[in-house]
């Protein structure tokens, strides 16, 4: 991955001014207690051509970004986020991310191969964080080439747009429309969309922007976690077997985790904070945009200009996080073997985002992200894969991709029950709950 510590502090190109946030302190003193100069969102031209404009995460403010935010909230505020648990934990082993949020919000059971409206969104979401960043695509920087023809040269932008017009289209519509039949047919009353749509408050439009957003906002984010939780436990057994050991002295062997052991597992969670910090899913975060002029620290910030949290360059701080390649729960653990809760920053998600745009989402995130590590860590071992001749395949850690979104590269490891009875209470699990 690029060396995100070495991006400057402050940068002009082609006549856009961008301001890079290097530091936490920077970052709570722009976002969180200048809140009100720096919620702005960039305009990006080719959000508007690819179509994703219908997202309130992507809106620069407003009566509509308010408006839909106020009805995110109040279906995934903390205290609501609770009601989700049994879904959380039922689906962690089927489709896992995807099952359970188009679950809890269209009330949709995910097919366990090529489902549709996964792969709707899947594509959809994959090239928002192509094409997200504001100088990722001419057109971001000069607007006016959004009227250049789709014929002519340079202009490739165009057809690749038109294409993810018609699948946003498929992906706010369908999902939709299988809530409204299943209601007609008096089969849901439980989903967040179904909810939205009793007692006729909501324009339906407003409706299916908002769901379809939950979809994208935590998807391709909370896969991005899990491939990184897999690969730090494929590299880092005696990690794994630690976390692992405090699960059978907790809670046995004898029953999967549950919500309540939350507070009884201080290194699960140690470990679930490390890996936010170890490989953060937004390595940049999502772009702001200052609306009124400023400054800051003798900087002269001019209105609509971009900055940029360097998420990366945050949890490599080494005077915060001594050898911050390693990956060491125990950063996070006290002396006395109990969780060190004066990193709120991190313990909260800084990795998503801050300040009024921090995400609406974060509490059924973490909910869900956790339940799947420690389900996984419970049940399951996993290491290097080996090669024909039994020799461990060698696994890059560093090998992500570059986009809004980092993924890690594909890698071969083994995942293999701890035990009979781990493999009995799956298999059990699985049997109770259909999947």
């Amino acid at each position: 991955m690029v060396n995100l510590r070495k991006v400057g502090d402050s940068i002009c190109a082609l006549g856009q001014h961008i301001v890079v946030v290097n530091s936490v302190t920077t970052a709570v003193e722009i976002f969180e207690k200048r809140v009100h100069l720096y919620s702005g969102r960039p305009v990006l031209a080719m959000l508007e051509l690819m179509g994703w404009d219908f997202s309130f995460a992507s809106l620069p403010g407003g009566d509509k970004w308010g408006e839909h935010r106020k009805m995110f909230q109040q279906h995934f505020r903390h205290d609501v986020s609770r009601n989700y648990h049994p879904i959380q934990m039922k689906k962690h082993l089927k489709k896992l991310e995807a099952a359970i949020i188009m679950a809890t919000v269209y009330g949709y059971e995910v097919q366990q191969t090529n489902d549709h409206f996964v792969g709707l969104a899947e594509d959809a979401v994959k090239r928002l964080s192509d094409f997200f960043s504001p100088g990722a695509v001419a057109v971001n920087t000069f607007p006016i080439l959004r009227y250049l023809p789709s014929w002519m040269p340079g202009a490739d932008f165009q057809r690749f747009a038109a294409e993810c017009r018609q699948l946003i289209k498929q992906m706010r519509e369908a999902p939709f429309n299988f809530v409204k039949q299943n209601m007609r047919g008096g089969t849901d009353s439980t989903s967040i969309v179904a909810k939205l749509l009793e007692g006729n408050r909501y324009d339906e439009d407003a409706i299916k922007d908002v769901a379809a957003t939950a979809y994208a906002g935590g998807a391709d984010s909370t896969v991005s976690s899990l491939a990184s939780f897999f690969l730090a436990m494929a590299l880092y057994p005696d990690i794994q077997k630690k976390a692992q050991t405090e699960i059978d002295t907790v809670i046995g062997t004898d029953r999967l985790p549950e919500f309540e052991d939350r507070p009884s597992l201080p290194y699960v969670e140690a470990l679930y904070r490390e890996l936010m910090r170890w490989k953060p899913a937004t390595p940049l975060g999502v772009a702001h945009a200052s609306t009124a002029d400023d400054v800051y620290d003798g900087y002269f910030i001019p209105k609509g200009t971009t900055v940029i949290s360097n998420i990366w360059a945050m949890t490599r701080d080494e005077s915060i996080y001594p050898e911050p390649e390693r990956f060491n729960p125990d950063r996070f653990i006290t002396a006395d073997r109990k969780l060190n809760d004066e990193d709120t920053v991190l313990a909260f998600g800084f990795s998503i985002s801050f300040g009024r745009r921090i995400c609406v989402g974060r509490h059924y995130v973490d909910a869900t992200l956790w339940a799947t590590f420690v389900s996984v860590l419970s049940t399951f071992t996993i290491t290097k894969e080996k090669d024909d001749t039994g020799k461990e395949i060698e696994i890059d850690p560093d090998f992500y991709s570059d986009a809004l979104i980092s993924h890690p590269q594909p890698f071969a490891c083994s995942i293999v029950p701890r035990s009979e009875t781990a493999k009995t209470l799956v298999q059990a699990a699985i049997e109770t709950h259909g999947f």
